[in-house]
């Protein structure tokens, strides 16, 4: 190999060492790979770094700036005195003027049915017919027997004169005359008692035609016709006969009741309208009866299987609108408690010491007040101490109010109503 050769092949230490100071370039895609994790990672942190410090200086502000309480929205109520009335709901039962028990007072085999059942009937009307043979039969024989004592009457009187005659003159003796006298007084008696037999032979047979004692709605017939009817208890009922105008209204008044409501007319409380104490009833689908009624009986003791005391309404009743039997609504009416406060039963809380209510100042800061109640009735409360006329009070949202802090008024609301309360339900709109 010539020297020209060996020089081109072989480095020489200087040309060795230039190659090694030389640095040598990495490829741009390999560069770029490695910076982006670590500019990620540093925005994280930095991120990181900015919440925590916004979160402290937050905490920082909040600590610095007072408490804001949002205020309670509640309802309020102006307390004033008013005449409270009381309707008074019960459950009746309506039930026949007068019942009558058509029973016969003969017995013997029933001919005939003279009316139709469940019509109406007036009394004196022909009911039924029970066979008149052997009573026509009787009444003749008591006549005939009446005549024969007639004649033996007329006998009498007849020798009964001609002894007095003879005895006024001496003629015949006192025993004589006693004799003839007594004989003529026997005769009269003996007529008298043919003459009621023949009467009560006269009744029989007249019973033997059935009347309506009163007039009203007939009943279903208890016999037919061809059965025997007897005198007994059983066998002598025929039928009923019930007068339904006018028509009772039977219901029952709690005696707990009862008690607190004399207890507050007794305390001048309660009083009684001008037009004095009216009934209403309502049927079961709501409807209210046309006609008023008036209370007629009230019983003075308390049934003591109910506690209850009985007590009875009377209502005009034309064209019997009103069957006997149905179960009403009872509504009284006319008392009503005078010059009372009241407030809703939703404003009142039952507390260890007693019932309370919020009242409001000027600037809406509720403070507690103690109260007494008369009587609850249904949703509102009759209130005899602790409130004055003018005063306002928290009817709504008394839950969530705390005493001293000020509450926001949601909007004004009109007194209640205290006609609309009942003792028992709502009454039906007429």
């Amino acid at each position: 190999m010539d020297e020209k050769n060996i020089n081109e092949t072989t480095d020489t230490p200087e040309t060795i060492k230039e190659d090694v100071q030389k640095p040598v370039k990495e490829p741009q895609s390999k560069r770029s790979a490695s910076i982006l994790p670590l500019l990620f990672a540093a925005i994280i942190v930095a991120g990181c770094g900015y919440w925590f410090w916004k979160t402290e200086e937050a905490k920082k502000a909040a600590l610095s700036r007072p408490e804001q309480v949002v205020p309670v929205v509640v309802s309020d109520m102006l307390v004033k005195p008013t005449d409270f009335p009381l309707t008074l709901e019960y459950t009746g039962q309506t039930k026949g003027y007068k019942e009558a028990e058509v029973r016969a007072q003969v017995s013997g085999v029933l001919k005939s049915k003279e009316y139709k059942e469940g019509q109406p009937v007036k009394a004196g009307q022909v009911l039924f017919r029970i066979d008149p043979a052997p009573y026509s039969a009787a009444l003749s024989r008591n006549r005939a027997n009446l005549r024969q004592a007639k004649v033996r009457m007329d006998i009498a009187k007849i020798e009964f004169d001609r002894i007095s005659s003879l005895y006024s003159k001496n003629a015949v003796s006192k025993n004589e005359f006693d004799n003839a006298q007594a004989s003529y007084k026997a005769s009269i008696a003996e007529v008298d008692s043919a003459k009621a037999a023949v009467r009560q032979a006269q009744i029989d047979l007249d019973w033997t035609v059935v009347r309506a004692p009163i007039s009203g709605l007939s009943s279903k017939e208890v016999r037919s016709v061809g059965n025997l009817v007897t005198l007994d208890a059983q066998g002598s009922l025929l039928t009923t006969i019930i007068q339904a105008d006018p028509i009772y209204v039977d219901f029952a008044v709690p005696a707990d009741e009862h008690r607190m409501l004399e207890i507050l007319r007794s305390a001048g409380y309660m009083k009684t309208a001008k037009e004095g104490i009216t009934v209403k009833v309502a049927l079961g689908d709501g409807t209210v009866y046309d006609k008023t009624g008036k209370i007629d009986f009230q019983d003075q003791t308390v049934d003591p299987a109910t506690a209850d005391i009985k007590s009875r309404a009377i209502f005009e009743n034309p064209g019997n609108k009103l069957y006997p039997g149905q179960f009403v609504r009872v509504y009284v009416d006319g008392n009503y408690i005078h010059n009372v406060i009241t407030v809703p039963l939703r404003s009142v809380i039952q507390t260890s010491s007693g019932p309370i209510v919020y009242v409001l100042d000027e600037s809406n800061i509720p403070s507690v007040r103690n109260i007494k109640i008369i009587k609850t009735i249904k949703n509102t409360c009759l209130i005899q101490e602790g409130l004055a006329e003018g005063e306002r009070i928290i009817v709504d949202g008394v839950a969530k109010v705390l005493p001293g802090k000020a509450v926001k008024i949601a909007e004004k609301q009109p007194q209640e109503s205290a006609a609309a309360v009942k003792t028992d339900g709502e009454k039906p709109a007429e």
